[in-house]
């Protein structure tokens, strides 16, 4: 069985929820001189990569990208790795980035190496808010929240032909 896809967001309108983001970013750490974002790895980091671009586009704010690896079917299980030291997190504003966030599972289990470190603040961005949660996740940072059922899946899609589907 094909399941059929309905767009939700179109290239452009993934663009502007990300520059908007990006300013909210910005008004919110205007004062730092650096923030890391830190992108679940996946379209996540790709989500992280393109704030980053916005954030240093439209800022003086040094925005560091940072790679965070986990299973994301079972996170618990295996390590959260970043793809830096964990000193150069120190003292620093995090903003954790994934593209959806629907239970919360995979930003809290993200935020793990960051709990160990003296980070002076973690923010969590997403693309698609679904509302769904069973963990004490909530974004500060949200390009589109969509009302759906448990069944139904968001797709990002983000690169040349930036979209959202629900499927």
């Amino acid at each position: 069985m094909v399941s059929e896809k309905t767009l939700i967001l179109d290239a452009a309108q993934v663009k502007q929820k990300i520059r908007r983001m990006a300013f909210e970013i910005y008004e919110n750490n205007f004062k730092e001189k650096s923030i890391i974002m830190a992108g679940i790895d996946g379209q996540g980091y790709v989500l992280a990569k393109l704030l980053t671009k916005e954030i240093e586009a439209i800022s003086s704010i040094e925005a560091k990208l940072v790679k965070v690896s986990l299973d994301k079917l079972a996170p618990q299980q295996g390590e959260v790795i970043l793809d830096c030291d964990t000193k150069e997190v120190r003292k620093k504003s995090i903003i954790l980035v994934d593209d959806v966030l629907n239970t919360g599972r995979t930003l809290a289990y993200g935020l793990k190496p960051f709990l160990s470190t003296d980070v002076k603040k973690i923010e969590t961005a997403v693309l698609v808010n679904r509302s769904h949660a069973n963990f004490p996740i909530y974004p500060q940072y949200t390009g589109y929240a969509l009302a759906t059922t448990i069944k139904d899946h968001v797709e990002v899609v983000l690169g040349k032909e930036s979209a959202v589907y629900l499927k």
